[in-house]
Order: C-alpha cells, then sequence, then structure tokens
C-alpha cells in the first residue's frame, strides 16, 4: 500500500486535491441525504431542550453571570448539539464502513493519511456549522439573542466540529461493532458535553469538580461559544481557544497515526 501511495503522490502532486474534495465531498452528501435525521432531528432537540429547562427552571431560576437562565443555557445548547453530530457523523460513517466490509474503498486509492483526516473531518465540520446556524437562526428569532462576537462563535463551533470530528473518527477505527460505538458514546461523549458548564456556571462547583472540569477541553468549547454569543465567560476565551486547539491536534494526530498504520482498520 505504501509503494502505491507514493506512486499516487508522483501523479496527483503533494496533495491529491480531486480525491480530498471526493472523500470531503462524499462525507458532506452522506448526512444531506437524510437532513432530516441529521440537521432537522438536532434542531427540534435543542429546541426541546430550551422548552423543557425554561418550564421547570426558568421560572423560579435567578439570573446567571448576570444573564437570564435561558439566554445563559442557550450558546451551551448550542455547542453541545454541534460536537454531538460532528461526532455522530465520522464515527457513524467509519464503523459503517468497517461492519459493511467497504473500508476498502477509502484505504485503496492514492489519499494519504492526512488526507484521509481532512476528508472526514470535513463532514463533522460542515455538518456542525449548519446545525449551528440553524440553531443560532432559531435563538435569534425566538429569543433575540444575537451573537455579540460572531467571529469568535464560528471559530469555536469550526473548532469543536473539528475536535468532536477526530475523537469520532479514533472511537470509530477503535470499534469493530455497534454496541462499542454506543457504549463509547454513553460513557465517553455525552457525559463530556453534559459535565461541562452547559447547564450551569462551573463557579458554583465544588472545587474538585471545578479542577476536572477545567481539564475538559468541551468546557472550555461551551465556554467560548457563550462568550462569543452573549458576552460572558467562566474563563478566559483566548486560553480556552489554545486549549482547543491543542486538544484537536493531539486528537487528530492519533487518529492520523491510526490511519497511517491502518490499526484495527487491516483485516
Amino acid at each position: 500500500m505504501q509503494d502505491f501511495m507514493e506512486l499516487g503522490e508522483r501523479r496527483f502532486g503533494r496533495v491529491n486535491w480531486l480525491g480530498l474534495y471526493t472523500l470531503a465531498s462524499r462525507e458532506i452528501r452522506r448526512f444531506l441525504a437524510v437532513w432530516t435525521q441529521t440537521l432537522l432531528a438536532p434542531l427540534v432537540t435543542a429546541g426541546l431542550f430550551l422548552l423543557i429547562f425554561n418550564i421547570a427552571i426558568g421560572p423560579r431560576r435567578g439570573d446567571v453571570m448576570g444573564v437570564e437562565f435561558l439566554t445563559f443555557i442557550a450558546p451551551g445548547i448550542l455547542m453541545m448539539t454541534v460536537i454531538q453530530n460532528a461526532f455522530a457523523n465520522v464515527s457513524s460513517s467509519v464503523v459503517i464502513s468497517k461492519v459493511q466490509g467497504n473500508i476498502v474503498d477509502t484505504l485503496m486509492p492514492p489519499l494519504s493519511a492526512s488526507e484521509m483526516l481532512l476528508g472526514y473531518l470535513a463532514g463533522g465540520i460542515v455538518r456542525g456549522l449548519i446545525v449551528a446556524l440553524a440553531i443560532a437562526a432559531a435563538l435569534a428569532l425566538v429569543l433575540g439573542i444575537v451573537p455579540a462576537h460572531p467571529l469568535v462563535a464560528l471559530a469555536f463551533v469550526a473548532l469543536g466540529g473539528a475536535f468532536m470530528g477526530a475523537v469520532g473518527l479514533v472511537a470509530g477505527i477503535f470499534a469493530d461493532k455497534f454496541d462499542q460505538m454506543a457504549a463509547i458514546t454513553n460513557f465517553i461523549v455525552t457525559p463530556l458535553a453534559f459535565l461541562s458548564g452547559t447547564f450551569y456556571s462551573v463557579e458554583a462547583l465544588p472545587p474538585v469538580l471545578y479542577r476536572i472540569t477545567h481539564v475538559n477541553p468541551v468546557f472550555y468549547l461551551i465556554d467560548g461559544t457563550r462568550w462569543g454569543v452573549i458576552g460572558i465567560s467562566d474563563s478566559s476565551p483566548l486560553l480556552g481557544f489554545v486549549i482547543c486547539v491543542g486538544a484537536t491536534l493531539a486528537v487528530s494526530l492519533l487518529g492520523w497515526w491510526m490511519l497511517h498504520w491502518g490499526y484495527r482498520l487491516k483485516a
């Protein structure tokens, strides 16, 4: 395979742009084909979260960090939805290909590990961005929430899609069956999303949980998005951005290594 890769590099140049575009467009078309499940359903779920929390807690909950409770949790729900969808997009693509036995269709073309990594991540990032824009539009129309720093919010959304897309790639390569993927989602991804300050300020946490939360990259994704949307945050947005970039690079490097050596991909 390595000789074939080298031949592909000589023929297509240092970067196989056509192959990269083809893989990325495949990943994007894959979720667009079932948009009611991949785009509409997350929007409905986010709306239900806001509705339920507003009915159950909103009227009796005071302001959080100087803003209404519903306004405070809205950016967190937006980012939580983004990372869940980015993770699901990449992980499901890899697992389904492995279970169906057609992962070879991705491994055999003259694509380097870096190109495969970027192609898979493109699907997760684009899906996350579309979901985020849809939720942001709904927040503006229904709650009147207009992003205070839109470019910052957009940067954190894209970074969240890249980070959880890379996590999804690693999880998808590691898992051989759907139940393994479900276990990773239920016991790792969901707790990371829910225990990251989505529904509360971390300042209210006990010291131990406060320190644990601050080593979770998802906390910084949610906190940075909150600053970009409503202009308040628990920590420095710049620090959070640096931490999230570092975490994304680290997980992406692990995914690249798995793709490069065919870890749990080659029979």
